[in-house]
């Protein structure tokens, strides 16, 4: 039985030749034998050549849909080349899509440094006042004493020809299969110099171990992420620095609960104060608050200080700290309390006509 080439792309029979490069390009890239070593890659890898190349033709095409076969070469000798110029293919748009995006970029100058990343723990009242934190580090940076560039008097490589690049080809049973690699001899940038920096031995970089320090900004949340661009692994030549991420946790704090900008607290009070009013102490980030009690404050009634919370991360002022009053009811009374409790339940009945 004929080979379904469509199903073998995963596409239907009205395709464009659009959908038709899309799907090889996907499908390309995943089985590929020089980037998947897995048992069938290999054949897999041609089977959708091999239907690449029959739906690709127009002619080809035709002739499939017509008869189920196709007038085509053997398609053990497979060729990239075969799509040059057929339906809009061609070789270099296959090598950008196979090895574009694995650390190399045709043309450009040099290796784009590492983004690192780092997790640190603050506290509630870092949180409130903002801090600086050193984090302990080992990277890459440029040499300053030649500016990352390796040495002075460039001239063209010529191991790469200045494309800071080497392309090969290797023919097998199933085609001929480009591999590109960055140049080792200029290190991907394209130029070499005839004086060697003796500081980073003409590397452009060396390794430091000197701390990072990071600002962290009042009334940052837990779980978030801070950039500071530039600040990863220096890169080669003059392709870009890579980035530094720092993920925040915000350290428990068994006084608070927060709630974005505002911080809750419970306060036990007696019930006489409840009833009565009077001053309390708090204790917020600030520093301990009095607080006054309205007289007939109710169970679990919330007073609020205002200000007196956390910093608005992306605005101005401050959050509130939210008092939620408990009424503390004491478990073991003596007789004169009870007698006195007892006159105040006389009292309050007869206030209400209650006997």
């Amino acid at each position: 039985m004929a080979t379904d080439y469509y199903s073998v792309l995963g596409i239907d029979k009205n395709a464009s030749q659009e959908d038709i490069k899309r799907a090889y390009k996907k499908l390309a890239k995943q089985y590929h034998p020089d980037l998947n070593k897995d048992a069938g890659a290999t054949e897999k890898f041609k089977q959708i050549s091999e239907a690449a190349a029959v739906l690709g033709d127009p002619e080809k095409r035709k002739n499939y849909d017509q008869f189920g076969k196709a007038d085509a070469p053997n398609f053990s000798g497979f060729d990239f080349r075969d799509f040059q110029g057929q339906g809009g293919f061609t070789f270099d748009d296959i090598f950008d899509n196979l090895f574009g995006g694995f650390g190399f970029r045709r043309g450009s100058r040099g290796k784009a440094g590492r983004d690192l990343a780092a997790e640190i723990e603050i506290t509630l009242e870092e949180v409130a006042h903002g801090t600086v934190k050193n984090i302990p580090l080992s990277r890459h940076v440029r040499c300053t004493e030649c500016d990352g560039k390796g040495g002075t008097n460039f001239a063209v490589c010529s191991t790469c020809q200045g494309q800071g690049a080497v392309r090969t080809a290797k023919r097998t049973p199933f085609g001929v299969f480009a591999s590109t690699t960055t140049c080792n001899s200029c290190h991907g940038s394209g130029e070499k110099a005839e004086n060697t920096c003796k500081t980073c031995d003409g590397d452009g970089r060396l390794v430091s171990r000197e701390p990072l320090s990071v600002k962290i900004p009042p009334g940052i949340e837990d779980g978030m992420k801070l950039r500071l661009a530039g600040e990863g692994e220096a890169g080669t030549g003059d392709a870009p620095d890579g980035d530094f991420y720092v993920l925040v946790r915000i350290e428990p704090d068994d006084r608070f609960i927060r709630d974005g900008p505002d911080l809750i607290v419970e306060k036990p009070i007696s019930f006489v104060t409840a009833a009565l009013g009077g001053d309390i102490s708090v204790e917020s980030l600030h520093g301990t608050k009095k607080v006054d009690i309205p007289s007939g404050t109710q169970n679990n009634e919330t007073i609020r200080l205002d200000g007196e919370g956390l910093p608005h991360l992306r605005g101005k002022g401050k959050g509130d700290l939210l008092i939620k009053v408990t009424i503390d009811v004491p478990k073991k009374i003596s007789k004169k309390q009870a007698e006195l409790l007892r006159e105040f339940e006389k009292e309050t009945k007869k206030k209400w006509g209650l006997f």
